[in-house]
């Protein structure tokens, strides 16, 4: 559970529905630099639903010193090498189908696998982190392997419930959840990542990319060989272990395979984590045709998935609030891709790909039943008049104690299909003499999602733990005091796609890019236990994009763009959007109005460069952006109902800022430093409900105009350094600072924000052998207590144990950060 007054709350169902919807874009993709003529080729094979977008980097024109001996760590030792060239997606190199780097007319954020593997980490998102400046991570739910990646101001989270702005791919492939959008960061395996791109201004990735799309392409037989073995341990009880295998056979088939495990016991009572993912390809090349098959599959269960009050995390940093709180995913997934050139200057492409997907919820929290007022013998709900029924329909009898404190465990489950199907073309024919590259493709996706809750009441000891009794609660309540009991849904996602995208050298320096997407989604909800539930809505949306590129000198790049974006509500917001009417979000959903999609419209840009110097490659951008959303959607809480809430419509919301970059690349030498601003606001006025110590005595809080939209910090400065400092031994730091950021449920900006934090990270290696690499790390060196998330709960649900029962006085529930941890590892190639 998630304590406090807004939808990060108790969202009983946390629940995360599977859509994986087939997506192109006709811009940009995966980022990876090609390591040798061949790899070059190689780099070319996941291409999956997205248009095929080849960048070329600009060759440096200055000496380079010679390269350092450097130990084998991937699998294209042997191979030569080329110099410089950057690939998006690429369609057959040497073909002339490229887009130069310099004509994409928007911002460019990439980690490839040297840098994910740097980390140390099981996880994406630290990479993501560390490496991408606008990235941000706050771990909600209080687990490292199921955060919040924020950028822009704009969220993709496990949480259900938490209004969600980015795309996430794999190989092409949506993995943001059906029934919420929400996106499951574990259950990817991060081994086997190639490259990642956050790819901004491009409505072709299709629903739910109003501030980007975060695109993960995986490896393959044919960009990575050899095999490798890496082992790493340390605090909290954390033992890792990954192993990947690639081989080409005869230049024609490539195999891959990846195996990831981990068990971490936490820092937090009840926070245990064990992570176990497998990701395999098997590729076929012959002339100019490519296919691919590959399959994944994850089994993860965590602990400990929710904020904390305050007032506990000033007695214990481990604390946790209302246990059990467990959650269990598991997926399994199949996808297709082939590739062939039909003629010199026309590719085709097509996908198709199934995906199986479930998880299982339980979850501790408060209750708003309790003894009836006319007779303690029976229970009743909050107002000790309206009776709690059993599934049998009849009032529940109290079995408890007098003065019994009473919760419940919230239970659900998620079972989830998809299927999808993608096609495009990419033509490279001059137009008018000039060259010119044009994109066309359509998709089609559906996922059917079956959804289950019921809550079992029972009583909560002085540690917080929620201990079951059996009862269980059946349909009840009434619009004053709460729906509540059991839900059986089925939902059906049907997503369809046409694209097209051309870019336009209108001379050897200027670039034009435009193009647009047509969406059409429709959303069905059919109630298994009555017609309360049920519901169909379609939604169409034409979305835009143009964009332009200047190269103002050899060294030196402008760019330029508008897009427009558009996210459909997900069936959990649709079934549960009168205020009138809130839900126990999610397990007890109610029939509710539809809700208007979210439009979101941005501007973005920028320069950017590279210069040779003595030390190195020097590479720099600055941009800026401005993105409004149209008819946002917001998670509204019901004050002092703990649990309850609604969607809502909030009109125009606004977020704007400003993105810097500097670095600094050669053999012995990794450097970089960014600045980001941004500036998050409401638009519009709204009243809203919280459990702010400044809401009314309704509980309601006033929003105007200007109010800045919590948890987005203003300001993020990092640090990272690398350096060898022999051919052996590298070590390396890296910085983060994050400025101070309002609370959730604070949105009118009357109560002190949450402070800012600094966190120093330190990590070495040591080759050995050639190979053997011993490798360590230390995160937060200093041991900085701090919390990268906060929100207000209902003080009064229950009475603060650690100070002798007496009532919560300190509104705040945190997400306490991982202290100080060591950890040490061993990497094996072969």
């Amino acid at each position: 559970m998630v304590t406090g007054g807004t939808m990060g709350m108790r969202w009983a169902g946390h629940t995360r529905g599977l859509l994986v919807a087939s997506v192109s874009s006709g811009l940009m993709s995966g980022f990876v630099l090609a390591t040798d003529a061949r790899a070059a080729q190689d780099e070319e094979t996941n291409v999956q639903n997205l248009p095929a977008v080849e960048v070329v980097a600009p060759q440096p024109v200055a000496r380079r010193a010679p390269p350092r001996r450097v130990s084998r760590t991937a699998a294209n030792a042997g191979k030569p090498r080329s110099s410089g060239r950057i690939y998006v997606y690429p369609t057959a190199p040497g073909t002339g189908r490229g887009l130069e780097v310099d004509k994409v007319p928007s911002a460019i954020n990439a980690v490839d696998a040297g840098q994910i593997k740097r980390t140390g980490s099981l996880n994406v998102t630290d990479a993501l982190r560390d490496n991408i400046a606008g990235v941000s991570i706050s771990e909600v739910t209080g687990n490292p392997f199921q955060p919040n990646v924020e950028f822009r101001g704009f969220i993709a989270s496990p949480v259900t419930g938490t209004p969600q702005g980015l795309a996430v791919y794999q190989n092409g492939v949506r993995i943001n959840e059906a029934f919420s959008d929400a996106v499951n960061w574990d259950l990817i395996p991060t081994a086997a990542i190639r490259s990642a791109t956050l790819v901004t201004n491009n409505p072709a990735f299709g629903l739910n990319a109003l501030g980007g799309a975060i695109n993960l392409q995986m490896k393959d037989g044919f960009t990575y060989q050899g095999a490798e073995l890496d082992v790493m341990g340390g605090s909290f009880g954390r033992i890792q272990g990954s192993a990947q295998w690639g081989k080409q056979v005869d230049q024609v088939y490539g195999v891959y395979a990846a195996l990831e495990g981990l068990h971490d016991n936490g820092f937090r009572n009840f926070s245990q984590s064990d992570v176990r993912r497998f990701y395999g390809d098997v590729g076929y090349i012959k002339g100019d045709s490519e296919f691919h098959v590959n399959i994944g599959a994850a089994k993860n269960d965590f602990g400990a998935n929710a904020t904390v009050p305050a007032e506990l995390l000033n007695n214990y940093w481990g604390a946790t609030y209302t246990t059990p709180q467990t959650t269990s995913n598991r997926v399994g997934y199949l996808n297709l891709t082939a590739k062939a050139d039909a003629t010199p200057t026309w590719t085709l492409e097509g996908t198709a790909h199934v995906r199986r997907y479930e998880q299982k919820i339980v979850d501790g929290n408060p209750t708003n039943v309790g003894e009836c007022t006319a007779d303690a013998t029976l229970l009743c709900f909050g107002d000790g008049a309206t009776p709690a029924n059993g599934t049998s329909g009849m009032q529940l009898g109290n079995p408890f104690a007098p003065g019994t404190i009473l919760g419940e465990i919230d239970r659900s489950s998620i079972r989830s299909t998809s299927f999808g199907v993608s096609g495009q073309a990419t033509n490279t024919d001059q137009l008018f003499g000039h060259e010119n590259r044009f994109v066309i493709g359509t998709s089609y996706d559906a996922s059917t999602t079956r959804y289950d809750a019921m809550a079992e009441i029972g009583s909560i000891g002085e540690n917080y733990v929620v201990t079951g009794s059996g009862v269980f609660l059946g349909p009840s309540g009434t619009i004053a005091t709460g729906l509540a009991g059991p839900v059986s849904l089925r939902t059906v996602n049907q997503y369809n796609g046409l694209y097209a995208t051309d870019t336009f050298n209108v001379t050897d320096a200027f670039a034009i890019t435009g193009g647009a997407r047509f969406n059409v989604a429709r959303i069905s909800l059919e109630d298994q236990l009555g017609t309360a539930l049920n519901g169909d809505t379609t939604y169409t949306r034409f979305n835009p994009v143009i964009g332009g590129t200047y190269k103002i000198t050899s060294e030196l790049t402008a760019y330029a763009g508008y897009s427009e974006a558009n996210r459909v509500p997900t069936p959990l917001e649709l079934g549960c959007a009168d205020p009138h009417n809130p839900c126990l979000i999610a397990a007890f959903l109610v029939s509710d109005p539809p809700l208007k999609q979210v439009v979101s419209k941005t501007v973005e840009a920028g320069l950017r460069g590279t210069r040779e110097l003595n030390i190195g490659t020097l590479g720099w951008k600055i941009g800026g952006f401005r993105a409004t959303n149209y008819d946002d959607i917001l998670a509204v809480p019901v004050p002092d109902r703990t649990g309850f809430g609604y969607f809502s419509n909030v009109g125009r919301t606004r977020r704007q800022g400003l993105e810097a970059e500097v670095d600094i690349k050669s053999q012995a030498l990794q450097f970089q430093a960014s600045y980001t601003f941004i500036d998050a606001r409401f638009l519009d006025p709204l009243t809203l409900g919280s459990n702010s110590p400044f809401a009314d005595a309704e509980g309601h809080i006033q929003v105007l105009p200007g109010n800045q939209i919590p948890a987005i910090p203003r300001h993020r400065v990092k640090l990272g350094v690398d350096y060898a400092i022999t051919d052996e031994w590298k070590v390396g730091s890296n910085a983060l600072f994050v400025s101070s950021q309002y609370l959730v449920g604070d949105e009118s900006n009357q109560y002190a924000k949450l402070p800012s934090y600094r966190v120093f990270n330190l990590h070495t290696s040591y080759q050995a052998t050639k190979n053997v690499q011993l490798y360590g790390k230390v995160d937060n060196v200093f041991d900085v207590r701090y919390a990268t998330y906060g929100q207000f709960f209902d003080t009064g649900a229950l009475p603060n144990f650690t100070n002798g029962g007496n009532p919560f006085t300190d509104p705040r529930s945190l997400s306490p950060a991982r202290p100080r941890a060591f950890y040490a590892g061993m990497r094996v190639t072969f």
